[in-house]
């Protein structure tokens, strides 16, 4: 692990918990690349970054925390990979549905990638169909009929 990488991160996350626009892009590389597997979104550099992070700032009034049993863990390539969930209510218009101000608690993994001792990349990996549910907007309704599913 390198300490410097792991104290990058915490500040990190502290900004973006705090909605700190200036102090989570200052821990951006300037070719910064992200990618939301599950809407298929990807944005690129600082700009594309603060883009990011006003969609979801302005969506969902979330704070990520490491819930009990959530790992993360320092790969071989330098990078690191974390289980982690959003904490938080849905405020803002997300996917063509308006805020609901359901309370949401979604489970997500991150990989990320560090260039000169900056972040380079993010790569979120969550259940799109879950967060949906969470909202109101059961997009599968067969679901609700499966005898053993845990609501959501």
């Amino acid at each position: 692990m390198d300490q410097q990488l792991a104290d990058l991160v915490r500040r990190h996350l502290v900004a973006e918990n705090g909605q700190d626009l200036p102090g989570t892009l200052a821990t951006l590389h300037p070719d910064c690349h992200f990618e939301d597997l599950a809407t298929g979104q990807s944005w690129h550099g600082h700009e594309g970054a603060a883009a990011h992070y006003r969609q979801w700032w302005t969506t969902f009034d979330v704070t990520v925390k490491r819930g009990a049993g959530q790992r993360g863990g320092w790969l071989e390539d330098g990078g690191y990979m974390a289980e982690a969930t959003w904490h938080g209510r849905h405020i803002g218009r997300f996917l063509d549905i308006e805020p609901t101000q359901r309370p949401i608690e979604q489970p997500f993994v991150v990989v990320l990638a560090f260039k000169d001792g900056l972040m380079l990349s993010e790569r979120f990996h969550y259940d799109l169909g879950s967060l949906m549910r969470q909202i109101g907007a059961d997009t599968i309704p067969a679901l609700g009929g499966l005898q053993y599913r845990k609501a959501a």
